[in-house]
């Protein structure tokens, strides 16, 4: 696994997936889906003479997208990482009772 460090901000990528062959696939699909949806883990699958593809659950597929569109959003990375500095220093905002309960709405 491989890691980018981005405005102080390490995050990291990619991810070791199972494999499988587009025969196995295809005679187990049901277990298959069931298992990246389950797991919440993309799967490889291989073909001999074409591309590769990957099956995913539509929920972690739009998470990935959603990680993609802060990571490629410079102004949004910034926030974070002025977050992060100001958290590690102690000097972040820490809210009142009553601003805690609005946000945790208790």
């Amino acid at each position: 696994m491989s890691a980018v460090k981005s405005y102080g901000i390490t995050v990291r990528l990619g991810r070791i997936m199972d494999s499988v062959s587009v025969n196995k696939f295809r005679d187990n699909l049901k277990a298959i889906v069931d298992r990246a949806i389950g797991d919440h883990e993309p799967i490889k699958v291989t073909r001999r003479a074409g591309e590769d593809f990957i099956v995913m659950s539509a929920e972690d597929w739009e998470r990935e997208q959603e990680t993609l569109y802060v990571l490629q959003n410079s102004d949004l990375m910034q926030q974070i990482a002025s977050s992060l500095a100001t958290h590690s220093l102690g000097t972040g905002f820490t809210p009142d009772k009553e601003q805690l309960d609005e946000i945790t709405g208790l």
